[in-house]
């Protein structure tokens, strides 16, 4: 059969694992960082680290899940994929899928008010909601002019990004060798809760900052011997990721009081100005801003382009497959992704928008653990990755324990959305259903 042979044919694997190691850390490493220290502050008080390596440590749970599953079915498109292939229901894998890009969309809301605080403040005092949907709006233009990403592109954003986290720890690092700050403050729990409640607490925020590898599942047609290059590439990246973040987490405490983290919305920027070593305002703020809007960016064109594929496969009404004649860029979908995440801003603060991503994800990487048990009936003719059974399981049993520790605004949101996905589920059946020839067979 010739179609089976033409699609590896398409895509040329040129994705080394070093390559791969930088795609996936951009992809972890970035915009949540930059934006969520100050609410995981007000969690944790001065322990950032512990819901930081909490949050770690429940991330590798399931990306060993991850590593299985991409290198055993490497032409697969993600954990939406992996729910049809394990569980036979159209009605799963819709959802699984619906979710991945409701939490794009909730995300690059987060982003958005994260752009439009201190960080944008730095240059423009301008009222944050309405900067925010601006914001939203310039992305949106962008994503629907044409976006091409490349590997280079996605080096030199990760390099900004990593730039500035190193500046955080490095200025701190000097600031407490010069008799300032005081690092005792990384060990200071909260006062009214007590430290297991509050790290598990944290740890639902911060699970915000290790989210991002199931994309790195789009590429794995395009990178050299997947079945190795893929679980190294994986695994390093987000070791790399919680290692910087342990880090900046130890910093922020050293350097501001968990009060002080608390009340600012550029809480790093916050903390570099704490040291007074000369660093502008005006720099550490541009690289934040860059780190933000290339996470927003990238987050809307994943939403915006799952929301056409969906429409494509006709899970979604059909209007949201509608493209531009010249750009060929999916205008409808673009529209209808930028104005939820616009309305988003509106009706939820930054710690119960990453919750809500959290929680959405939650679903998928609990499909994702599923699968693999399921699926371990299922045999392969090539070399892939197998991840120890107790992995999986370990992985369900973080997700089970992660969406019990959710607030019952984060599951109102959540099953709002869920809510409107089944609500368009049923309506492009049904217009399908109307639109087929009397007599014709199933739907």
């Amino acid at each position: 059969m010739p179609e089976p042979r033409e699609q590896p044919a398409r895509l040329r694997r040129a994705i080394t694992g070093p390559m791969l190691f930088a795609f996936i850390l951009g992809d972890v490493l970035g915009a949540g960082i930059y934006a969520l220290m100050g609410v995981l502050a007000g969690q944790a008080s001065g322990m950032l680290w512990a819901p930081l390596l909490l949050a770690l440590l429940l991330a590798l749970l399931t990306a060993g899940s991850y590593a299985e599953l991409v290198t055993k079915y490497p032409r697969a498109g993600g954990a939406a994929v992996f729910a049809e292939r394990a569980f036979r229901r159209p009605i799963v894998s819709f959802l699984i899928g619906f979710s991945m890009m409701a939490a794009g969309v909730v995300s690059a809301a987060g982003l958005a008010i994260a752009f439009a605080g201190d960080y944008l403040q730095t240059f423009f005092a301008v009222p944050s909601i309405p900067a925010a949907m601006v914001f939203l709006l310039i992305v949106g233009a962008l994503n629907a002019r044409g976006i091409r990403e490349s590997m280079g592109a996605n080096l030199v954003m990760t390099a900004i990004e990593v730039t500035g986290l190193v500046i955080v720890v490095v200025v701190v690092g000097l600031f407490v060798a010069g008799g300032g700050g005081d690092l005792s403050r990384a060990m200071q729990a909260p006062a009214d809760t007590g430290v297991a409640v509050a790290v598990l607490g944290g740890a639902i925020i911060a699970y915000y900052s290790f989210v991002g590898f199931e994309t790195s599942a789009n590429v794995i047609e395009e990178v050299r011997q997947p079945s190795k290059n893929y679980p190294r590439a994986l695994f390093a990246a987000l070791i790399t990721a919680g290692a910087v973040y342990l880090l900046v987490g130890i910093a922020s405490a050293a350097a501001l009081s968990p009060a002080e983290l608390e009340q600012s919305s550029g809480p790093l920027l916050s903390v570099v100005e704490a040291t007074g070593l000369g660093v502008p305002s005006w720099l550490f703020s541009a690289i934040a801003l860059i780190a933000v809007a290339n996470g927003a960016l990238l987050t809307m064109i994943m939403a915006s382009r799952l929301a056409y594929g969906m429409a494509e496969q006709k899970l979604l009404p059909d209007v949201l497959g509608r493209v531009l004649p010249r750009r060929k860029t999916p205008w409808a979908a673009i529209v209808a992704t930028t104005a939820v995440a616009m309305l988003l801003t509106l009706i939820g603060d930054l710690a119960t928008l990453a919750e809500t991503v959290v929680l959405l994800l939650l679903f998928v990487f609990l499909s994702a653990n599923i699968s693999v048990l399921v699926l371990r009936r299922d045999r392969v003719e090539h070399d892939h990755f197998r991840v120890w059974t107790f992995i999986p399981v370990l992985g369900i049993a973080s997700c089970v324990l992660l969406l019990t520790q959710q607030r019952a605004v984060v599951w109102l949101f959540g099953a709002a959305l869920l809510v409107v996905g089944v609500v368009l589920y049923v309506v492009a059946r049904w217009s399908r259903r109307r639109s087929m020839p009397r007599g014709s067979g199933r739907v």
